[in-house]
Order: structure tokens, then C-alpha cells, then sequence
């Protein structure tokens, strides 16, 4: 195993997914194994690549799907699932392995399934759990109706007249290590509704800070605006990145489903 002590060249994609940006390794030999230090200096824009987050593609020996991933935040902490990453996940396979079509890939969550159709793929999502509307938190603004659901990760959502005026920075912060979500901490949602089924979201993650978009968080957001507003599916999420994601539900809020696009931005090598 490649680590700390061997100097290596690495191979690897940048890809973005509606502006969540990624590294993306190739690791089905099973030779490279990196520390949480260097996935940080990867992710790093000053001293790396530059991204929210890294993913190796593995195999899947147990035959659960038809491929793996490791994901690991920008600061190299380890995350169970992302929405956007997961539709580039998608794409870098069917690019390394010849796949064209649907592929399934095994996640800290579960087996995830993707549909590819040219630059935009399709995620279907495990089911969400944990749904909680209007529990009352107290936070440095005051008392605030918080909503949250688990899509694959934990989601606060909470609904503002604009987005853009939103504290994104240091409430976001501040709800992601409020004691009401310990110990695991939540990713944060500030969601604005534009017109029935439409709405836009700015989403602050755990081990990142504010992201140009966030496949899960807007997913949770998505059905969350459904329940307190009455939206059918689908609904349509406009992010800070500046595009346009898609989320479906059936009516009992399962069946999820992401569309949105997934984008290799260059190839290249980097010294670690």
C-alpha cells in the first residue's frame, strides 16, 4: 500500500457537479491509500487540486453492485453519500470501464444506481429517513422552526424569504454544531421558495463550509418544501452554482431520484 512514507505521482479527473467539485481516483488495483492530511492538500485550491471533496473508485468483491467508492470531505473526513458526487461518480466509471448506460455503486448509505444521459446523469437515492418538521432550536438569532431529514446524510433545513440574505457562513456553522444535532453534527439547508415546485437552496456542509451545491441537501430540501408547502413532484432546485437540479419522490416520499449535470473540467497528474 502507497502512504505517507513513499512519495508518489497520482493519477486524476476533476469533475463538477452543477459547481460541487471533486477529485476523482482511479483505485481498482487497490494500491493507493491516502491519509486524511492528504486528501486535505489535494482538496486544498492553494496547495492542491482544489475541491469539496475526493472519491476513489474500488471494486465491489461481495457482488452488491456493480462498483464501490471511498468518499472523504474536503478536510479528509469521511462522508456516507453526495448527491452531485454521485452522479460524477457515475460518469468517471462509465469513462474507466466503457459503461454507457446504468451503473450501481456501493456507498457509505447503500447501493446507489445512476442512469447516464450524455453530461447528465440521474441518481436514484436511498429512501430518506428521519423526517422532523418545526422542532423549535435556539440559536444566537433567536428561537428558529428547524426542519431535518436524512437522505443519505443529515439534512437541517430552514426556510428564509431570501436566499441570498441568508447567514449561510456563521449560522450555518453555528446549527452544524448545535447540541440539538450532536453527535454527528447535520449539513444545513436555507431554502427559498420561488413559485410552486421551484425553489432555491444554499446548503452548508459538514467538513466543507458553503458549497455551489449540494445533491443531498437539495434533495431534502426538496421534499421538505413538498410537506410544508404541498409541491408534487418533481420539484426544481436552483443552487449558487447557477444550475438547475431536478429531484422526484412519489407520494410517499420515497423513490428519490437526482438529475442534474456532471461535468469532467481536466485530467492530470499531482505529486503526493
Amino acid at each position: 500500500m502507497l502512504g505517507l512514507a513513499c512519495l508518489m505521482q497520482l493519477a486524476f479527473s476533476k469533475m463538477n457537479g452543477a459547481g460541487n467539485d471533486f477529485v476523482l481516483i482511479d483505485n481498482r488495483n487497490d494500491l493507493v491509500s491516502l491519509s486524511r492530511e492528504q486528501v486535505a492538500r489535494l482538496c486544498d485550491r492553494q496547495r492542491g487540486v482544489g475541491a469539496d471533496g475526493l472519491i476513489l473508485l474500488r471494486g465491489c468483491p461481495d457482488g452488491e453492485a456493480d462498483w464501490a467508492w471511498d468518499f472523504y470531505n474536503g478536510d479528509g473526513s469521511d462522508a456516507e453519500m453526495c448527491g452531485n458526487g454521485a452522479r460524477c461518480f457515475a460518469r468517471f466509471i462509465a469513462r474507466r470501464v466503457g459503461v454507457n448506460s446504468e451503473i450501481s455503486f456501493l456507498t457509505g448509505c447503500g447501493v446507489i444506481r445512476a442512469v447516464l444521459d450524455g453530461e447528465r446523469v440521474t441518481v436514484s437515492l436511498i429512501d430518506p429517513c428521519d423526517l422532523r418538521l418545526n422542532e423549535e432550536v435556539s440559536l444566537s438569532v433567536g428561537t428558529r422552526a428547524i426542519h431535518s431529514l436524512n437522505t443519505g446524510v443529515p439534512h437541517a433545513i430552514l426556510m428564509v424569504e431570501d436566499a441570498d440574505a441568508a447567514m449561510v457562513d456563521s449560522l450555518g456553522n453555528e446549527i452544524r454544531h448545535h447540541q440539538h444535532f450532536a453527535p454527528a453534527g447535520t449539513n444545513v439547508n436555507f431554502v427559498e421558495i420561488l413559485e410552486p415546485e421551484h425553489i432555491r437552496v444554499r446548503t452548508y456542509e459538514r467538513g466543507v463550509g458553503e458549497t455551489l451545491a449540494c445533491g443531498t441537501g437539495v434533495s431534502a430540501s426538496a421534499i421538505i418544501a413538498s410537506r410544508l408547502e404541498g409541491f408534487s413532484s418533481p420539484v426544481k432546485v436552483d443552487v449558487l452554482g447557477g444550475d438547475t437540479l431536478e429531484v422526484s419522490f412519489d407520494d410517499n416520499l420515497r423513490s428519490v431520484q437526482l438529475t442534474g449535470p456532471a461535468e469532467f473540467v481536466f485530467d492530470g497528474v499531482i505529486d503526493v
